[in-house]
């Protein structure tokens, strides 16, 4: 039998906050709305990146992505499989190694052509210097680089000529070499031919061929 003095709809405990208070969140409600509050920062946070035209993959540290690699692999469902955070885990850490390992061959790349270009432009400025040093072994084969300030300046051009690996080749005696060495005389009658006379040094910067040199070839001596 029911009390007539008892209201059915009073609660238990009138005096409890979430019974007096219209704004009381309970602990519960308050974990579940930060969740949802976080979820949605972070999916505004990735909408932001691709707007921007950014993978936001990529834009994990470092430090970030040794921490995901070091994680180790959860039974979230208790049966045995694989969670979707450890599965979106896994495609992070191998879109981050990707991008990595495409940068770091990128650097390379960029790096070995860059040092190219350098080889070239100072092959082309050497090149340009080379009728100056042919007139200066010109003079030397006359004497005229004995002594005096021709011979001075003679001597600083070759040694900084000689620091940027600008080297002459091209002897009385070397084996001819048809691809560093242009003959314009075979007096040779034999198999093995060798330089007889050089009629014009030939120059290499480094590994990179300048200029030819020009030779007559003849026999090598016994």
């Amino acid at each position: 039998m029911t009390d007539p003095n008892v209201n059915p709809q009073m609660p238990d405990n009138p005096g409890a906050p979430e019974n007096t208070d219209e704004q009381y969140v309970s602990p519960d409600q308050a974990e579940q709305l930060a969740d949802e509050a976080a979820d949605s920062e972070a999916f505004e946070q990735m909408t932001d990146l691709e707007a921007e035209g950014e993978d936001p993959l990529t834009q994990v540290s470092d430090a970030e992505l040794a921490d995901a690699v070091e994680v180790e692999p959860t039974d979230v469902d208790g049966d045995g499989a694989v969670s979707e955070i450890e599965v979106q885990l896994a495609e992070r850490t191998e879109s981050l190694q990707r991008v990595s390992a495409e940068y770091a061959n990128y650097r390379r790349r960029t790096e070995r052509e860059r040092s190219q270009l350098v080889d070239q432009t100072k092959a082309k400025f050497a090149s340009q210097l080379l009728p100056i040093l042919d007139d200066l072994d010109l003079a030397e084969q006359h004497g005229d680089l004995a002594e005096g300030p021709l011979k001075a300046l003679a001597d600083k051009l070759r040694t900084t000529l000689e620091g940027q690996k600008l080297v002459a080749f091209g002897a009385p005696g070397e084996a001819f070499d048809p691809e560093i060495h242009e003959a314009v005389q075979d007096l040779s009658e034999g198999d093995e031919k060798v330089i007889g006379t050089v009629l014009r040094k030939g120059y290499k910067l480094g590994d990179q061929l300048v200029r030819n040199a020009m030779v007559i070839i003849a026999d090598e001596q016994s």
